[in-house]
Parts: structure tokens; C-alpha cells; sequence
């Protein structure tokens, strides 16, 4: 008798063959969506549609603004980013358009 392997999935507590668990695929992902309801991927270039002022850094961002590459935080309305002068900068996705 042959043994076959087993994986044990921690979201429902059984095993589950790897076949399984290929289809099971990942629930847990989070859909980023911009002000108008257009999906965000990493990598992404946003444009700010409001006027910011960036705590901290003492400066505020225009309307307009292009911020390219954009990283997905896990987080449904969070997106990460960079931009000249500010570090760490942390954007809420109801702030951009996609581009």
C-alpha cells in the first residue's frame, strides 16, 4: 500500500492532499481598489485626487500628484509608497486614481 502525503490546511484544522490544496487557492487576499473603484496591483502609478498634508513631514501634497510604484500593504485601504522628501509614506487608497 502506498502512503500518500498529506498537507494540513490550519484555516479549516484537516489534511488535505496537495491536489486539494492547489484548488483551495488564497482566500485571504486583500482587493485594493482606488476612488473610483479601479483595482491596485504593486507596482502601480497613482494620482492624488485631494489635497494632503503629510504629518510629520510638515509639507502638503497637491492634487495631482504622481506617485509611482506603489506597494499593497495587506490592509483593504492602505497603500504604501514613496515620494521625494517623505519616508515611509503611507497613502488610503480612497485619496488616488489609478493611472
Amino acid at each position: 500500500m502506498a502512503e500518500e502525503e498529506f498537507i494540513y490546511d490550519e484555516a479549516t484544522g484537516e489534511w488535505i492532499n496537495p491536489s486539494q490544496a492547489a484548488s483551495v487557492g488564497n482566500d485571504d487576499a486583500v482587493a485594493v481598489v482606488d476612488a473610483v473603484g479601479n483595482p491596485l496591483a504593486d507596482g502601480d502609478s497613482v494620482t492624488l485626487i485631494k489635497d494632503l498634508k503629510v504629518k510629520g513631514a510638515g509639507q502638503t501634497l497637491k492634487r495631482g500628484t504622481v506617485i509611482k510604484s506603489i506597494r499593497l500593504t495587506g490592509d483593504a485601504q492602505e497603500i504604501d509608497c514613496r515620494f521625494e522628501g517623505i519616508k515611509g509614506l503611507v497613502l488610503r487608497a480612497e485619496f488616488v486614481r489609478k493611472r
